[in-house]
């Protein structure tokens, strides 16, 4: 081998082991299995997953695969009254109950549409005596079990490929396997437990069957409408101590070619593949902290991500590839709750530098927007975009509290990913391509939805804001909430921005003139964002629906000196009026809040609180609060990933901001933290940043330009400090007042900056 590949092996060898040294703190390790699927260690590649457990006795593969969906229209639904205009006239004539009754009682009360489950893959262990350590190796996303007798089970979903593997080793006898469907068959329940999940028998299947030959079993299902799946799995004695084996879910189909070529030589041959993905998924960015909660719970968070979305597959949904193995369909039907749940999963993405993963939201919401486009003119009758708030795998409308599940303001608020996605890699192609036409749309329909009133304000016909007063008549305003109005403005501002870009300087015009037709906020007499007129945040609630302008939106910004008051009084009185009725995601959400008032020790508590008692012992986020120690009056645990992701973004948003149009480093870091660094962090214009603080001093800042721009940059060492400026490519300082570095840059161009 020629010198020069023995040094680039030698290298990437060295990087690889340094990552997996530095990932080796945030590993899931316990002494036994888990016991509960909802503890599990969890395994993904986007679009199979797979929990290990142990059932009873049995060690348990608890299998899934994304595109599992029983997806029959929701019943009674679509009747002649489904339209935004005869809900407005029932609220109107007071009679609202008969709105609950069509549209909000389907969801609770029948069972489908649905995400469902897979089946699970039960190993007969006991022989090989107590389990002594089972490990999620993060780095690897590999999975290893060990018993007292020195048997060892590796396991992977296969990053590569639509395959799981397994294999034992130093195993004195054969370990039988059994494939065990899902309980579709048996007596149907009464049902209607939606946060539970209910019966699958509720389903109405007819039980599919497993058939056995001596070193493969298959499983099929057939669900509703013709929809049916496989589930396959072999396995092979390669020699009397070791069994080596593969399994995979094919959804709507009986054969894959991968599947059919793997054999017991592909095992180590596929974990070098997979193995080297995540190497690469890793590479992209990291950082360091010196609380030990959030830095554990952090990289956990962007390993279920790296698990959980990835190109060719659907997006995070409520429990994506995870679907409870309980005998029941999943809390909330499992499905794409858009009042906050699929966009908070997309938060971390762009930050984190992980802008492929993060794509696929946008290009699933891309792919479905004939779909949406059908919903828009059948219930608002209106042309243009709008996106149902809780949907099936293809977009389609499952009802629900249809002031959430069917809100006027849904496409609005799925915009800014389109935004993000755009703002972060400043790729022209997606602007033209994608995300400008998403926002033409939305403006279009929002524009014919809204009417300007004899004072000239543009106003909805009916506002809400999520999700007080549940569904009941009382979360209808008939004037804009905050929650509508930051998303509608947000639209029309960000659309004038991007059309200006495209030289559309009267597509551009026309948005800021419907832009001024929109009120402003509501603020109380105390400086606080309320959630509508005559409607402060007087009880504790779950939704900080009311503060979209301030975060994720920024519509409202710190460096403002008119902007701080109402930022700081808004957070301050969420606060005040305490948690009694929060949610896990909703101390995730009060961490990126803290963090965008530059207060660090109040992002740091939300946070870990978040992981302390919202999170069970693999890192799953379980809604409730499980140390029962007066956090929240939620103590249930229905498993959603949403909370997840905010924490991450949290951490970041601690780290890095961009959002202000320009960049600022370690932005709201607790005074305690005097020695934190991280590598790789993208901001808007598409720059990847590292930077490093030690004994509370920042000592270095790089700067990679992946785009031609100009990067404006806070100084981060203070106004007085004498540092070090290295230009690397086309890069030009240009100037620096009032604490603002600006250079112009070229694509590549990097800048160091570090004090002597």
């Amino acid at each position: 081998m020629p010198r020069f590949f023995v040094l680039i092996t030698a290298l990437f060898l060295f990087i690889a082991n340094s990552v997996s040294a530095q990932l080796q703190k945030s590993n899931l390790q316990f002494l036994s299995l888990p016991t509960r699927w909802d503890e599990s260690l969890p395994l993904g590649n986007g679009m199979l997953g797979a929990m290990v457990w142990q059932k009873e006795n049995h060690l348990r593969f608890s299998l899934d695969c994304a595109t599992l969906w029983d997806e029959r229209p929701m019943k009674d639904l679509h009747r002649n009254e489904f339209s935004f205009k005869w809900v407005e006239e029932q609220y109107q004539k007071n009679n609202y109950a008969a709105v609950q009754k069509l549209f909000d009682e389907p969801y609770d009360r029948e069972p489908a549409p649905s995400k469902i489950p897979g089946a699970a893959l039960e190993f007969d262990t006991r022989h090989l005596g107590p389990v002594t350590s089972a490990q999620l190796d993060i780095s690897k996303a590999l999975c290893t079990v060990k018993w007292q007798s020195g048997a060892q089970l590796q396991t992977f979903v296969d990053a590569t490929g639509q395959l799981g593997w397994f294999s034992f080793s130093n195993i004195s006898d054969s370990v039988a396997l059994q494939l065990i469907a899902p309980a579709y068959g048996g007596k149907a329940s009464a049902g209607g437990d939606v946060v539970g999940g209910d019966d699958l028998s509720r389903l109405g299947y007819v039980q599919g069957t497993v058939a056995r030959t001596p070193h493969e079993m298959v499983y099929k299902q057939i669900g509703w409408g013709g929809f049916y799946y496989t589930v396959k799995v072999k396995w092979w004695y390669t020699n009397k101590n070791t069994l080596t084996g593969v399994w995979t879910i094919i959804a709507k189909g009986d054969s894959s070619k991968a599947y059919q070529n793997a054999n017991a030589n592909s095992y180590a041959v596929q974990l070098l593949a997979h193995s080297k993905w995540w190497q690469n998924y890793w590479s992209k960015s990291s950082i360091q902290v010196p609380d030990t909660l959030l830095y554990k719970q952090w990289y956990l968070e962007q390993y279920k991500f790296g698990s959980t979305s990835r190109k060719g597959a659907p997006p995070i949904s409520l429990q994506a590839i995870w679907t409870a193995d309980n005998g029941r369909l999943p809390p909330w039907k499992g499905d794409f709750h858009h009042d906050l749940n699929t966009q908070m999963s997309y938060w971390p993405g762009y930050t984190a530098n992980h802008l492929v993963e993060s794509s696929v939201f946008t290009d699933y919401l891309d792919a479905h927007k004939n779909n949406y486009q059908r919903y828009t003119e059948l219930y608002f009758k209106t042309k243009g975009l709008n996106v149902p708030g809780v949907t099936t795998l293809e977009g389609t409308e499952m009802g629900g509290w249809i002031q959430y599940a069917l809100s006027p303001t849904v496409s609005a608020w799925l915009s800014q990913h389109f935004y993000w996605q755009w703002k972060y890699s400043m790729d022209d192609h997606f602007l033209k391509t994608k995300a400008y036409p998403w926002f033409t749309a939305v403006a279009t329909y929002l524009e014919s939805l809204t009417r300007v009133n004899a004072s000239g304000i543009r106003v909805l016909p009916l506002s809400s804001s999520p999700e007080i007063h549940d569904n009941s008549k009382d979360a209808w305003f008939t004037t804009n909430t905050n929650y509508d109005l930051s998303l509608m403005k947000y639209v029309f501002e960000k659309a004038a921005e991007m059309a200006s870009v495209l030289g559309k300087e009267q597509e551009a015009v026309r948005y800021k003139k419907i832009l001024g037709q929109f009120e402003p906020f509501i603020v109380s007499t105390k400086s606080e964002l309320m959630f509508a007129k005559d409607h402060a945040y007087t009880s504790s609630h779950r939704h900080f629906s009311h503060t979209m302008a301030i975060f994720p939106l920024g519509l409202y910004q710190w460096k403002n000196a008119s902007d701080k008051p109402i930022m700081k009084a808004t957070i301050d009185l969420l606060d005040k009026v305490g948690p009694s009725n929060w949610c896990g995601y909703s101390y995730a959400w009060l961490g990126n809040l803290k963090a965008r008032i530059a207060d660090g020790e109040g992002a740091q508590k939300a946070l870990q609180i978040f992981a302390k008692a919202f999170c069970a012992g693999n890192s799953f986020h379980l809604n409730g609060d499980q140390t029962k120690e007066g956090y929240s009056s939620f103590t249930y645990r229905p498993f959603t990933l949403e909370g997840n992701f905010a924490f991450a973004s949290g951490v970041q948003e601690m780290l890095v901001q961009s959002y202000q149009g320009f960049i600022e480093i370690f932005p709201a870091i607790p005074g305690a933290w005097s020695s934190v660094s991280f590598d790789q962090l993208r901001t808007e214009g598409a720059f990847l940043v590292s930077a490093s603080k030690q004994n509370g001093q920042v000592k270095t800042v790089t700067i990679k330009a992946e785009k031609d721009g100009i990067l404006m940059l806070k100084n981060p060492f203070g106004a007085h400090a004498k540092y070090k400026v290295t230009l690397m490519g086309a890069v030009q300082k240009n100037s620096e007042e009032e604490g603002m570095l600006r250079f112009d840059c070229k694509k590549g161009a990097t800048i160091t900056m570090r004090l002597p």
